[in-house]
């Protein structure tokens, strides 16, 4: 089935708008979190959740965290790969809404885990889950939505494989 140009492009403008909406919600609950706590700082919420600023210069679950300092160009130049190419699968598939969901909202979480990165060395985390004494490591929007996108495009696959292509 042929599309047109400009539907591509509609659909392309559409998903780089939602990945925006991720990133400017990142960005912004970020700065607030910078502006209002120091690090280690916490508020209790509920008995289950706390805003508390944590700083992660590794990857998931504070991955290479320990690391000499390498982890942030690499995953800096990781993200900015992954974007571009993210961008590059928006452009080929437009139409397939479940799979470009998914991608947008990876791509606008690495975007604003990678701006983290490049302004100040690590990632701004602040959600702290807990429960009985067990904490889940501290994560952020970004985090949240990246999460999502790979619920999404598992479930998008799935979905795929079993229509039989």
């Amino acid at each position: 089935m042929a599309r047109s140009a400009k539907t591509g492009s509609a659909g392309l403008l559409q998903w780089i708008g939602l990945a925006l909406i991720i990133l400017i919600a990142d960005q912004f609950t970020k700065v607030l979190i910078v502006g209002y706590y120091n690090l280690h700082d916490s508020t209790y919420v509920t008995s289950f959740f706390n805003v508390v600023r944590m700083h992660n210069t590794g990857a998931a679950f504070s991955f290479l965290a320990g690391a000499s300092g390498w982890q942030r160009w690499f995953f800096v130049g990781l993200g900015a790969l992954a974007s571009g190419v993210i961008v590059w699968m928006l452009k080929k598939h437009p139409t397939q809404s479940l799979f470009c969901f998914a991608i947008s909202l990876i791509l606008g979480g690495a975007v604003g885990n990678v701006i983290d990165r490049l302004l100040h060395g690590y990632v701004v985390d602040f959600i702290q889950l807990h429960w009985a004494g067990w904490y889940f490591p501290s994560f952020n929007v970004a985090d949240s939505a990246i999460t999502v996108g790979a619920v999404l495009l598992i479930l998008d696959e799935l979905r795929r494989v079993r229509r039989g292509g």
